[in-house]
C-alpha cells in the first residue's frame, strides 16, 4: 500500500471529496497530485485535487448540487464554461484557504478501465483508490513528467511489458522505447 500524506488542509479536501463521491456511490480514484504523491512518497501540499469518477451526465449535475451543500464553493460560470468538457470544477472551502478540486468524468473505455483497476490506499484511516503504477505512468507521460515516469517504471511492482503494450494499443508505443 502507498499511503497518501497531505497537509491538514489538503487532507480535509481529500476526505471531503471522497465522502461526497461515496454518498453518491460513484466508482472513483484520486489521480494527479494525490496519486503522484502516494506513489512517490511525498506530501500533497499544493495544486489541485483531481478525482476520476465513473458517472452519467445526470450525475454530473448531482455532484455540483451536493458539493454546494457540503462545504464546497461551486461557481455557476465555471460549470457553464466546462459544460462541454468532462470536468466539474469545485473549490473546497477551508479556514486555511481554498483547495481547487477537479472531478473528471471517466468518459471513455480507457479511463473506465483505469478506475475499475484502481488500487486501495489510505489517508488518515480512510480507504481511497489511486491508479495502478502503470496507469499513473501513462497519465504522467501525457503530462510530460518524465522524472515521475522514470521513478514509477523503476519500482519492483511496475509491469513494464503491460505498460508498453498499453502505450502501443493507444498508438504511442515509441514513448516507452517500443
Amino acid at each position: 500500500m502507498h499511503p497518501i500524506r497531505a497537509t491538514a488542509r489538503y487532507g480535509r479536501a481529500i476526505h471531503a471529496i471522497a465522502e461526497l463521491l461515496g454518498k453518491l456511490k460513484m466508482d472513483s480514484m484520486f489521480v494527479g497530485n494525490v496519486a503522484r504523491a502516494a506513489w512517490l512518497g511525498v506530501e500533497v501540499a499544493s495544486g489541485a485535487v483531481d478525482v476520476l469518477a465513473v458517472m452519467t451526465a445526470q450525475q454530473k449535475g448531482q455532484i455540483a448540487m451536493m458539493a454546494a451543500n457540503r462545504g464546497f464553493r461551486v461557481e455557476r460560470d465555471e460549470l457553464d464554461a466546462t459544460e462541454e468538457l468532462d470536468l466539474i470544477p469545485l473549490n473546497w472551502m477551508d479556514e486555511e484557504g481554498e483547495v481547487r478540486v477537479h472531478v473528471l468524468m471517466a468518459s471513455n473505455a480507457l479511463y473506465g478501465r483505469m478506475v475499475s483497476a484502481g488500487i486501495a490506499t489510505e489517508i488518515d484511516g480512510r480507504t481511497v483508490r489511486i491508479p495502478r503504477a502503470e496507469d499513473l505512468a501513462l497519465m504522467l507521460l501525457m503530462a510530460e513528467d518524465q522524472e515521475a515516469v522514470q521513478h514509477l517504471t523503476s519500482l519492483p511492482e511496475f509491469d513494464l511489458p503491460a505498460f508498453r503494450e498499453r502505450l502501443a494499443s493507444i498508438g504511442i508505443g515509441e514513448a516507452a522505447g517500443g
